[in-house]
């Protein structure tokens, strides 16, 4: 009887191929469309996430922007704050602009409540209103050269806790940090064709799958 395909990669040490991918997107309102796109342009299977019982079926997730009290007023439906709080301290999550501000332990002018998952402090809106909102070319450690940024609304990080990387910054503002399985910007890479970002975040999820985390 020939062996099973499990059995021949074990005798002839063939590592078995990664599982495909299920990324959520936070979609109670925002940007959420436009991450879903990037993904599935990376060959990934873009979950939307509209309740709870949701976050069980992905691999990881996406929080994009948009206004963050709003999303708050909708999390706090049926135990979703509690959930997503639960699943961003244990599961890769990136956070974009709104995203960036909910997962952040601080918000230093808003009273408005926060997944206290990232040891950052942020103000929102820090850069000016809509009409302020620009598009920038700035360096990354990230490879392939300058990226691009585009700011609505944006929020500026004012502080980083211990162990935050910065991967990109504006004007000395760190724009883009990375702490362990976190990943966060205060700008929209789903309104870019830059798809770096997402492949890093993607590269991001593959990792603590092999790692078992």
């Amino acid at each position: 009887m020939p062996p099973t395909k499990e059995l021949s990669r074990t005798l002839y040490n063939h590592p078995m191929p990664p599982a495909p991918l299920t990324i959520g997107v936070l979609a109670l309102q925002g940007a959420y469309d436009a991450h879903a796109s990037v993904l599935t342009t990376l060959g990934v299977t873009p979950l939307l996430v509209r309740t709870p019982d949701a976050l069980a079926q992905v691999d990881a997730l996406i929080i994009p922007g948009g206004e963050s009290t709003t999303i708050l007023k909708f999390l706090e439906r049926d135990h979703f704050f509690d959930a997503l709080s639960d699943f961003v301290h244990t599961k890769p999550t990136f956070g974009t602009c709104a995203g960036a501000i909910l997962l952040a332990k601080q918000v230093a002018n808003s009273t408005q409540r926060s997944l206290d998952a990232l040891d950052i402090t942020v103000e929102r809106n820090a850069y000016g209103r809509q009409n302020d909102s620009t598009i920038l070319s700035e360096g990354t450690s990230l490879p392939g050269g300058p990226l691009e940024m585009v700011f609505i609304r944006a929020p500026r990080i004012a502080r980083l806790g211990p162990g935050i990387d910065t991967l990109a910054s504006r004007n000395g503002d760190p724009v883009l940090i990375r702490a362990g399985h976190l990943l966060a910007a205060t700008f929209h890479p789903e309104l870019s064709n830059d798809t770096r970002i997402h492949q890093l975040f993607l590269d991001m999820v593959n990792a603590s799958k092999i790692s078992g985390q």
